[in-house]
């Protein structure tokens, strides 16, 4: 935030409660975030988001999967001379 901005504090506020006046309905509302601890900020609008979209569990049925096949003829190559993505989780 700049100085001139900080002198025109009011007036931004008041147009922005202006505009959501006219705007924030509840057939499509505004959502306001408090923001001073950004992490839980995006959290919360993640999790808000994610509670507005109905959720209907389709976990599919188990099933038995038939056992693998092994060609003899066939020799991986060692683990070692691969690249792999880090595991940081």
């Amino acid at each position: 935030m700049d100085v001139e901005s900080r002198d025109k504090w009011v007036e931004y506020s008041m147009a922005k409660d202006k505009m959501f006046s006219f705007t924030d309905t509840k057939q499509s509302p505004w959502y306001v975030v408090h923001a001073d601890d950004k992490k839980r900020a995006r959290l919360n609008v993640i999790d808000n988001l994610l509670s507005l979209i109905p959720y209907e569990d389709l976990t599919p049925k188990p099933f038995k999967l038939p056992p693998l096949k092994h060609d003899v003829a066939y020799v991986r190559p060692p683990v070692t001379e691969q690249t792999f993505v880090p595991e940081k989780y």
